[in-house]
């Protein structure tokens, strides 16, 4: 990874202000942060319970979080009359839960993409989420959404 990572016009805007916000004159703190990442041209070998598993492990270290539990769903060990063979459902998808919330994942191995739900009560650099996730499933692209939950 490189050593500067370079800010996501996409949603630098919307890290502005993000504990807080005015309504009805009243101060409403966020409850929590969410990120949510389309990322699509990946490479579709990373899509197994290692390197999703090790992800996982990179990005919780990277945005400072504490990984828990990992539950998995995929077609491994599944008889193979039985796999997923659309392209909307063939792949690996995971929940990693972490100490502040949850981390989902679905890879769609033959559209080459990966939906990334980060969710925590505690606040954390979607940027740099959004740029390492990018760089660890060689994207082409990545349209991130920023939200604030109250």
């Amino acid at each position: 990874m490189p050593n500067k990572l370079r800010i996501m016009p996409e949603i630098e805007n919307k890290l502005v202000q993000r504990d807080h916000e005015t309504v009805n004159d009243q101060r409403v703190t966020a409850y929590g942060f969410e990120l949510v990442l389309d990322l699509h041209g990946c490479d579709a070998k990373k899509f197994n319970r290692s390197d999703i598993d090790t992800y996982f492990s990179k990005l919780c270290h990277l945005i400072d979080m504490q990984k828990c539990e990992v539950h998995f769903w995929d077609d491994v060990g599944v008889p193979m009359e039985d796999q997923q063979t659309l392209p909307h459902t063939k792949g690996t998808s995971a929940v990693c839960f972490i100490l502040t919330s949850s981390i989902v994942i679905h890879t769609l191995d033959m559209l080459e993409a990966v939906y990334v739900n980060i969710f925590s009560c505690k606040d954390f650099d979607a940027d740099l989420a959004a740029a390492f996730s990018k760089e660890w499933f060689e994207a082409s692209t990545c349209d991130p959404t920023f939200l604030k939950r109250r």
